[in-house]
């Protein structure tokens, strides 16, 4: 089953699990993106696992972008727990790039709601310069971004964050309506970037944790996943082509590299 956490409440989507016994996997986006930037992965992950996904929008993006986004992951945190309070944990969180910074500090604070961490292109600034995490190069495309028009946004982001032409094409018309009709403030987006750049690594989780890396991420350097999981002694998979936005570029991989870890 695949569902949304719309204002506290959870909506499903589409139902193809037969109990609710095991945990939920919660997927949480990166830097300026909600949950349908998904696409149908969710859809996809919740029929090849047999298991509840929930879709959680960040404070400040997707469904909740008239609100303020905190500047800090844990008050980012705060009001995620708290679209959560009706769904009973634990939860297997699978998130990206900012998300996975979220998911490892709710590992840290409150390690008995988390079962497992998957992690996808993220990094710790206790672990990586500032240069890696945001990679240099990607500093002009980033700045324009932040001042451009909806379209342009959503152009230059999708440059950033796919490799494929064709998936960037194929992708950029339904991504500007979207943005037209949850547009995400710049001040928003620059909080998000402060909380990102003062997230430092906690200490090895007691859950099991996976890590998944892009060789070829445009925005996030694959170093700061391979610090990561040298620090944490835990296993990292590579994607040899993919940009930074795995389920955008290729979802089948994505998808089996979650689906050899649940099961």
């Amino acid at each position: 089953m695949v569902r949304q956490i719309t204002d506290g409440s959870v909506n499903s989507i589409n139902s193809v699990c037969s109990g609710n016994h095991k945990a939920t996997v919660i997927l949480l986006r990166g830097l300026a993106r909600e949950q349908e930037h998904w696409g149908n992965f969710p859809l996809l992950l919740s029929q090849a696992i047999d298991q509840q996904v929930l879709c959680v929008d960040l404070p400040g993006m997707g469904q909740y972008w008239q609100h303020r986004t905190p500047a800090s992951l844990c008050g980012i945190l705060t009001l995620v727990r708290r679209q959560l309070r009706k769904q009973q944990g634990p939860y297997h969180l699978f998130a990206m790039s900012l998300g996975g910074m979220l998911a490892m500090r709710w590992a840290e604070l409150y390690p008995a709601e988390v079962a497992s961490l998957l992690l996808v292109n993220s990094s710790a600034g206790s672990l990586t310069p500032f240069y890696q995490r945001l990679r240099w190069q990607s500093y002009p495309t980033v700045v324009a971004a932040l001042c451009a028009n909806l379209r342009q946004r959503e152009q230059l982001i999708l440059h950033l964050t796919s490799n494929q032409p064709e998936v960037r094409q194929a992708h950029v018309a339904g991504f500007v309506r979207l943005a037209g009709l949850r547009p995400i403030s710049r001040l928003n987006a620059l909080r998000q970037l402060w909380a990102a750049s003062n997230f430092v690594l906690p200490d090895k989780p007691a859950c099991p944790v996976l890590l998944l890396g892009s060789k070829r991420d445009r925005l996030v350097d694959v170093v700061a996943s391979e610090k990561i999981a040298q620090c944490w002694q835990v296993p990292l998979r590579l994607h040899p082509s993919a940009g930074h936005d795995l389920a955008l570029d290729d979802p089948a991989w994505l998808l089996q590299q979650a689906v050899d870890f649940y099961r």
